[in-house]
């Protein structure tokens, strides 16, 4: 049936005294608005039956589009859901005509402005009498939410107060986090996501679609799933599985709260436009009994399948995923430790993808350790890393280091990894241990083969017979690090680097206050979840922890990544990232002898970052964005331009700017020229 609708996009633009085709250009700044006179047209199709014309980067650039408005997959059809797409396109000439009733428009949460739609706009869009009449800045409603947000004292609630402003207004969510990041982000991500996930399917909320649910049973129907994703062509997808979710275990479908709280981090941390970003969730099952057992659970109730049948299905959603969408860049995340490994190892030279639990924790794990290694006072040839947890997570930590200290060190593969012991939960990983023939690949790696037989099944005798320089936790078993763990390794170093990594917070291998105390404040800390600041035993000065996010690195690498357009993701972008990271510290910071910087800079630091890992494609020659080829003086397939050009200070900084320049910004179409 054919059906009327209104262009909603245009007129919010019009409102505001542009015009539809306005955007933030390449310097951020927005371009002149429009003084044509302000009018919408009527459109009439059926759903499905319009077409797309996509944009190459160049003539997005030019227009004045960025990933907060890309100009892109725009569609003809008069679908309801072409709504959604029109509000998100970004610039547009001949905008699509869309609009029922008002009631279609608040149910949109990329389009909704609620109590910031101007007067005129709500007489012509049907949306007098449907909300209170007063009109409101988005700062005066973010002031409001932050308000209630503060009166429930339950995470949980807080988290689900949150998470009804995302699926209603996603303007709205994202700039209260942009404006209040630091307190929020322990509900929309670690520790508050953990209890959501175990909660996942008691709680879920029918009305709300955060992503795709693909399950095993959908393997002859993979194309109809994905195009039943109706919004425009993603950049960015966060995949799991649910099989290793943070420290808690197999929950299965209930990880869903994974890839919808990170890719809402790449949104708010890099700018990456949340509705090009797509959360996936595969459902294999689950071999939690729990869950299989209870009635609400709303995955497949059966045990995972075997090796055989997992990557027969990943090998069908990867082909897919490239059918639909080209240039989506992959994330994996919170998959097995063993098939996380198979997985990097299976795509990441054929597909654009990396591992945020391998590659991202270990990028940013190694950006505080080089500010740690700084203040160590330890040559580097002379440190001493001792893991505990033997997982994807602290191989790829452990990896990420021993690259560095090839890299910086000049050292050989061999040597650095000789600085390495790792420990899993049957002590310590060497060649000769009762069950060495079956250890998995990941675990080989860094193998000792110098005990001469003995086996160190304690940590405090690793401790006690190794003498770490550094100690690093990803064990998932909170507490760990003992007290008498912590005066040994204080006992051993003038300033001892303790990691305690693990989420959630209880399983953090120790807290920042044990840390303090048992060192007398000479510890050099990070963590995997945020602990509050502790007086210095000595000097009762407040001191504020490290906290090894990963947030500091995917969103970054991520935008990087998109922006530049990359073929595939490289180790050397992925190492780029953590030395522009570590590099990030400002005086101030230095001097309070931060290991990270502070989080309210985070956006700042994520065009940095995401600049270097632009530059790190381009000496790697697999950058294909023609605009940043151009700036380079180079094209697709060639080789990577000279040093003395990637090095050059005038076209980096040309670089920053167009990536600041690219980055989301929530603001409400209908105001943009306000």
């Amino acid at each position: 049936m054919k059906r009327a609708f209104t262009t909603i996009f245009r007129l919010q633009e019009e409102a505001a005294g542009g015009d539809s085709r306005s955007g933030l250009g390449t310097s951020g700044r927005p371009q002149q608005p429009s003084k044509q006179k302000s009018h919408f047209t009527i459109g009439r199709g059926r759903s499905g039956s319009g077409r797309s014309t996509p944009v190459s980067d160049d003539e997005a650039t030019k227009s004045g589009s960025n990933l907060g408005s890309p100009a892109t997959d725009l569609p003809t059809s008069s679908s309801l859901s072409d709504v959604s797409r029109l509000a998100i396109a970004g610039p547009v000439q001949d905008a699509p005509l869309v609009m029922g009733s008002g009631l279609d428009v608040i149910k949109l949460q990329h389009i909704n402005e609620s109590t910031a739609f101007p007067a005129h706009l709500r007489t012509t869009l049907k949306l007098r009498g449907i909300m209170p009449s007063a009109v409101e800045s988005l700062s005066l409603q973010v002031e409001r939410c932050m308000a209630r947000l503060r009166s429930i004292k339950e995470p949980l609630e807080q988290f689900a107060y949150l998470d009804r402003i995302r699926a209603e207004d996603t303007t709205l969510f994202f700039a209260i986090l942009n404006t209040n990041l630091s307190e929020v982000v322990g509900l929309i991500y670690t520790p508050t996501v953990g209890k959501v996930c175990q909660m996942y399917s008691r709680i879920y909320t029918p009305g709300s679609v955060q992503g795709l649910f693909i399950s095993l049973h959908d393997k002859d129907h993979l194309d109809e799933v994905l195009e039943n994703w109706t919004y425009p062509s993603p950049d960015i997808a966060v995949m799991t599985d649910g099989s290793r979710i943070l420290g808690l275990g197999d929950l299965g479908v209930n990880g869903m709260g994974i890839p919808v709280g990170k890719l809402s981090l790449y949104s708010a941390a890099a700018g990456i436009n949340p509705s090009r970003t797509l959360p996936i969730t595969l459902d294999l099952g689950t071999d939690t009994e729990e869950h299989l057992m209870d009635p609400f659970y709303l995955g497949i109730r059966a045990k995972r399948p075997s090796d055989d049948v997992f990557f027969a299905f990943t090998d069908a959603v990867m082909a897919a995923l490239r059918r639909r969408w080209p240039d989506l860049l992959i994330q994996f995340e919170d998959f097995s430790s063993e098939h996380a490994f198979q997985l990097l190892e299976r795509y990441r030279d054929s597909y654009f993808c990396f591992n945020d639990d391998i590659q991202g924790t270990g990028a940013v794990i190694l950006a505080g350790f080089i500010n740690a290694i700084k203040l160590s006072g330890v040559p580097l040839q002379e440190h001493r890393i001792l893991f505990v947890g033997a997982g994807s997570a602290g191989v790829g930590v452990a990896c990420q280091l021993r690259d560095y200290f090839v890299k910086t060190g000049g050292m050989t593969v061999g040597d650095a990894t000789k600085m390495f012991w790792l420990i899993d939960s049957k002590g310590l990983i060497t060649s000769d241990r009762k069950d060495a023939g079956r250890y998995p690949h990941h675990k080989t790696i860094f193998v000792r083969s110098d005990m001469n037989g003995e086996q160190i099944a304690s940590l405090e005798e690793s401790v006690n017979k190794i003498k770490p320089t550094a100690l690093i936790g990803l064990s998932a078993v909170g507490g760990t690090f003992t007290p008498s763990i912590i005066s040994a390794m204080a006992a051993i170093n003038k300033r001892p680097i303790i990691f305690p990594l693990s989420n959630p917070l209880t399983s953090a291998e120790c807290t920042f206050e044990d840390a303090m105390t048992h060192t007398n404040g000479t510890v050099l800390f990070a963590s995997g979840t945020a602990f509050p600041p502790f007086p210095h035993p000595q000097t009762g000065e407040l001191v504020e922890p490290g906290q090894g996010n990963n947030m500091y690195i995917f969103p970054a690498l991520g935008l990087g990544s998109v922006l530049s357009k990359a073929s595939r993701v490289t180790d050397d972008m992925i190492y780029a990232s953590a030395v522009s990271l570590a590099d990030t510290l400002n005086e101030e910071e230095r001097k309070a002898g931060l290991l990270y910087p502070r989080l309210d800079r985070i956006r700042g630091i994520s065009a940095v970052v995401s600049r270097d890992v632009i530059l790190a494609a381009v000496r790697g020659g697999v950058a294909q964005s023609k605009y940043v080829l151009n700036l380079y003086g180079t094209r697709p397939g060639d080789s990577a331009p000279a040093a003395s050009d990637v090095d050059d200070a005038w076209k980096a900084s040309e670089l920053l700017d167009w990536t600041r320049g690219m980055m989301y910004e929530p603001r409400y179409p209908s105001h943009k020229f306000l």
